[in-house]
């Protein structure tokens, strides 16, 4: 088997030219060979006329008078042997001939073609049945006998010898034809080696690019030809254009380890955001535990309560703050997988809200629904949805004040669901638009103490829905209230 590229394409090229040679042979052939019949059935079309003209066929008692056809016959064959002539009853049955014997293979010939000749309703070249072979036609002529008056049979004449039933034998009887074939062969073979070379000059520079990739691949990507070929590239062909992606892929390559070793440096200052996160609520937890334990004679039971209670809450911040480190790093692994499944998402959000209706009646906020019953279900993973609602409820609960309300909408559009969440809190400032899904982001400097949050909520919420293929959208105006938007796949055997 061929193994390089030239090679293929001159295997291709030569089994095309193979069959592109023949197909035009046979085409060839065929347009000659019908060409060959019009001209000789034109030629001949009254032959039969002629040789039935003043001739007696038939006795008086209607048989068929032997002697004057067989020196008839034999004229013919000695004037031209490519004329075959056959004596027919009305009914076409064949009475006498001028063929060989034992070459004629049937006994009757079809006289609906012989009268429409007759008539002159056709169309050359016009074929009829040859004697010589059950499946065989030929061009034809035909004469009444006699020319007028009672009809006793027809002379049918098949024009063409038995040497021109063949291929072969119309090549060598042709001289048109045969040179038209060495025309033919003569003209494949000059295309064939045209394109072998071109091909060659083709591959020549394909073969130029793989020697300079693979010198890439072994010199610790390092190309010194990076931009040989950019100029040309511009207005070159495809092979040019190549060469050229292959200069942007290396630079690219380049780009990206650059973009590592940037990451590498915001991995250096992740660590050091959550080792100052963490930071903050062990040393303020070590310091009330320290107090509780140096001052414990001295302390009244309401403060020593009080510092328990600020303990625990800064124990519950911490292991929030692990828990969304744990789950963040768990979604940005590159083997996580989704398992999405039907469900009613009008459902799971009213368990959801459940959660935090006691919340929400102690800081006098309501939680609003607005979506109209029997909604179609979605596609998702239920789990990583129900994390998605909650952080987003736990934000607006976040950031709603006493008094204030959060709504939820969900609207089936086209294939999908579209989930809006809105509270009417202190909004976003317009440039902290862009940070917020960022790790360890906090709208408005609050800070952890300010808000007990980690400021990894948000981050988690839309690496879940990239996940999904989603993506999540957010519009805030300051004192006026935020509101987060999201689509999710409807199942497929539900309808709107």
């Amino acid at each position: 088997m061929p193994r390089t590229l030239y090679s293929k394409l001159a295997m291709v090229l030569l089994g095309l030219f193979l069959v592109v040679g023949i197909t035009f042979l046979i085409i060839t052939l065929y347009t000659a060979d019908m060409y060959y019949q019009e001209v000789r059935q034109q030629l001949n079309r009254d032959v039969a006329r002629h040789i039935a003209a003043g001739k007696t066929f038939f006795n008086n008692d209607n048989t068929v008078n032997q002697l004057a056809i067989k020196g008839l016959f034999h004229t013919l064959m000695d004037i031209n042997p490519d004329i075959e002539v056959y004596l027919l009853d009305p009914e076409g049955r064949i009475l006498a001939f001028s063929a060989e014997p034992g070459k004629v293979k049937r006994k009757t010939i079809d006289p609906e073609p012989i009268q429409d000749w007759l008539e002159g309703s056709v169309t050359i070249p016009y074929l009829g049945e040859d004697p010589r072979g059950t499946d065989k036609s030929k061009v034809f002529s035909a004469a009444r006998i006699p020319s007028s008056g009672k009809l006793q049979g027809y002379l049918y004449a098949i024009i063409g010898g038995e040497h021109y039933d063949t291929v072969v034998g119309k090549i060598q009887n042709s001289y048109i034809l045969k040179l038209s074939f060495w025309m033919i062969a003569a003209g494949l073979l000059f295309t064939l080696g045209a394109g072998l070379l071109l091909f060659a000059k083709l591959t020549g520079r394909l073969e130029k690019l793989s020697v300079r990739m693979d010198s890439f691949r072994r010199s610790d990507l390092a190309d010194p030809d990076v931009t040989a070929l950019e100029e040309k590239a511009a207005y070159g062909d495809e092979i040019d254009r190549l060469t050229e992606i292959f200069s942007q892929m290396v630079e690219r390559i380049e780009t990206q380890v650059e973009e590592i070793s940037r990451s590498e440096i915001m991995r250096r200052e992740l660590v050091a955001s959550v080792s100052h996160d963490i930071r903050a609520p062990l040393t303020t937890l070590h310091g009330y535990i320290e107090t509780l334990l140096m001052k414990d004679g001295e302390l009244t039971e309401e403060v020593r309560r009080n510092y328990l209670n600020i303990a625990i809450r800064h124990c519950k911040r911490l292991n929030r703050l692990i828990a969304d480190l744990f789950e963040l790093s768990r979604l940005d692994h590159p083997e996580v997988q989704v398992k999405p499944e039907p469900f009613s998402l009008t459902e799971l959000l009213q368990d959801v809200i459940q959660k935090f209706q006691l919340a929400a009646k102690e800081k006098n906020v309501s939680l609003l629904t607005n979506f109209r019953p029997g909604l179609p279900s979605v596609n998702a993973d239920i789990g990583l949805i129900e994390r998605v609602l909650e952080n987003l409820i736990e934000n607006g609960l976040r950031h709603t004040p006493e008094g204030g309300t959060i709504g939820f909408e969900m609207t089936p559009v086209k294939n999908f669901m579209v989930i809006q969440i809105r509270d009417s809190g202190s909004g976003i400032p317009i440039d902290d638009l862009p940070q917020i899904f960022e790790r360890f982001y906090q709208s408005g400097g609050g800070g952890y103490e300010r808000f007990g949050y980690s400021g990894l909520g948000l981050a988690i919420t839309k690496r879940i829905l990239e996940l999904h293929g989603c993506s999540i959208e957010v519009s805030s105006e300051v004192d006026s209230g935020t509101c987060f938007s999201f689509q999710l796949p409807l199942s497929t055997n539900t309808g709107i």
